[in-house]
């Protein structure tokens, strides 16, 4: 019997940090994420974005918080996947076409290349929704 394809999910770092300062839309993450912890779903995150979630909590809450924060990514079960050449030259691509902030179109690419749904709050991804399935976790 051919086991059944679990869904996938990028994450931009905006619903991770959505989450992490419970603002609006941080009950449909949370729910992604227990989905991915029940091992009903595979959450990516590209690890540009996983660099944006650290030094923005860095930032606002200094260097313990921001390792706290990596480690919290890690019991997830958030797979961050490197950004090698192929995905950073489709990257390059969102960036030269849709104008989206740079670390942004890593979300855009991974969510591209695997085939998956990017979740996110952030506005600037209605630019792509005709070439990226996107699952808005507020109101647009």
């Amino acid at each position: 019997m051919k086991s059944a394809r679990l869904k996938t999910t990028v994450l931009d770092a905006n619903v991770v940090l959505g989450v992490l300062e419970g603002r609006s839309g941080a009950e449909r993450a949370r729910n992604l994420i227990s989905q991915a912890a029940e091992g009903r779903m595979q959450l990516l995150m590209s690890v540009i974005n996983w660099g944006e979630v650290y030094y923005t909590v860095w930032r606002k809450r200094g260097l313990q918080a921001a390792e706290t924060v990596l480690q919290q990514i890690t019991e997830l079960r958030v797979q961050v996947v490197n950004a090698d050449p192929e995905l950073t030259k489709l990257a390059a691509t969102f960036h030269a076409k849709y104008k989206l902030p740079y670390a942004d179109c890593f979300a855009a690419a991974l969510a591209q290349q695997r085939r998956a749904t990017l979740a996110t709050g952030d506005s600037d991804f209605a630019r792509v929704e005709k070439q990226v399935k996107v699952l808005w976790t507020t109101e647009q």
